[in-house]
Parts: structure tokens; sequence; C-alpha cells
């Protein structure tokens, strides 16, 4: 049975799930990496899908921009369709001037002061871990194929266009010094807290798009060509 978002049948989504942010990108993983891939959803173009890699069973489907939108996709995951693990793939703006364009960074917990985890279920704090099983695997997996990959703090935030007093210090400056958050996306806070409601697994890995130091960032089609080793370490944990 479907859920308002989602047009799969139960059974047809696999207990692990990949969710990039672009349902676009989860139809290049799809077509991509997945054997027999087969379109489970289409309802408000969020695409997903269901196929095997070297032989196991994934899903690929996309979560949308922002806490709210991965908030609703992936509380269904768990809830309705008994989704066991869900990675995050998706890109960040790098805070901190070690990280460069392209670097791979496995997400070790979120923090962020959206009001998301209070009102959905009383959730007091503002930071949240990943599961650290599957940060293990991810871990593993990195190492195994050989891709560099950085561990640190996000800061999921609910803005991406600040308008505040030119004479103030910047609103990222502000979070990176006082909570040491390495980058910043708009999802992981919510996927975490989804995961820890309902007992299940969640992590993220990002790709860096831009530079908020340095002021660096990758092109359209450098977006498309040159984040596949984020999939590939998430993969390669079946």
């Amino acid at each position: 049975m479907e859920t308002y978002h989602n047009e799969a049948k139960i059974g047809e989504i696999a207990k692990t799930v990949l969710m990039p942010g672009d349902p676009l990108r989860a139809k290049y993983m799809a077509e991509t990496y997945l054997e027999r891939p087969i379109l489970f959803n289409t309802v408000r173009g969020m695409l997903g899908y269901t196929g095997s890699y070297k032989g196991k069973p994934v899903s690929v489907m996309g979560s949308g921009m922002g806490i709210p939108s991965i908030g609703i996709y992936s509380h269904e995951l768990y809830s309705h369709y008994n989704v066991d693990n869900i990675i995050r793939i998706g890109t960040a703006g790098a805070y901190d001037e070690t990280l460069d364009i392209y670097d791979l960074l496995m997400i070790q917990d979120a923090f962020s002061d959206s009001t998301y985890a209070r009102c959905q279920s009383g959730f007091a704090g503002n930071i949240i871990p990943a599961s650290q099983g599957l940060c293990r695997k991810l871990r593993a997996s990195a190492e195994s194929l050989n891709v560099p990959m950085k561990e640190g703090r996000i800061h999921s935030s609910d803005v991406i266009y600040y308008n505040r007093s030119k004479d103030e210090v910047p609103y990222w400056i502000q979070v990176r010094d006082q909570y040491g958050c390495l980058a910043v996306d708009m999802e992981s806070f919510a996927l975490f807290h989804n995961a820890a409601v309902f007992g299940r697994q969640a992590a993220c890995l990002l790709t860096i798009s831009d530079q908020k130091v340095t002021m660096k960032h990758a092109t359209p089609e450098e977006r498309e060509k040159r984040f596949t080793a984020m999939m590939e370490v998430a993969l390669n944990i079946l």
C-alpha cells in the first residue's frame, strides 16, 4: 500500500536505501550502477528505483532539498516500508579551509538550529549523531576502495540565502566557530533524527561542491561527472 508521497507497494523497496537530494541523481545511479533497476515511484517527480548491486538488493530514491523534504521521505521509508538503513549521498558547502572541492566527507553528527526534531518528537537537543555501525562500514568501504575520506560535524541549515547586517560576523562563521562544523548541508539532521526515533540506521556521505572560505565552486557539469566516489563507497558496503 502506497503513501501520499510514495506509490511503491510493500516489498518493492530494499532494506537499504541510498538517498541523493536530486531525484535525477537517483536516476543516474540506478541506470549506471544497478542491475535490473525497477522504477517504484514517480509521485511529485521524486524518483525511486530498486535493483541489485553485485547481487545484493538496494534502492535509490531522491529526498528533495531541505529538512522538511527528507523528513517526510525518510519517515515513510522507516515507518511504512520498514527500511533498515538510509545513507544520504549529497553535496555540502565547506566551512573549513582544509576541505577542498570534491573532497569526500562522512558525517559523524549533525548540528541544526531547526525546530524539526522538537516539533516532531519533543527532542530538545540540537546535535544528533549518525549511526556508528553504518559509519564503520562506510569507513571500511572507503579504505578498501582507496578513496580518501574525511570525517566531522555538519551544520544542517534551513537557510541558503541569508540577509543580515553587513557589519555582523557571517552566521556560518559563528556556527563553525561555536559548534565545530566543517561544512553545511540541509538534510542530515532530520535523517539522523528519524533514524533515532524508529531505532534504525542512518549515515551521510557528502561531496564538497562549494568552499565558503576560498569561494571555489563546482560547475553543474563537474557536479554531474565528479561526484561518483561517494556513490561507489556507499554501494560497496552491500
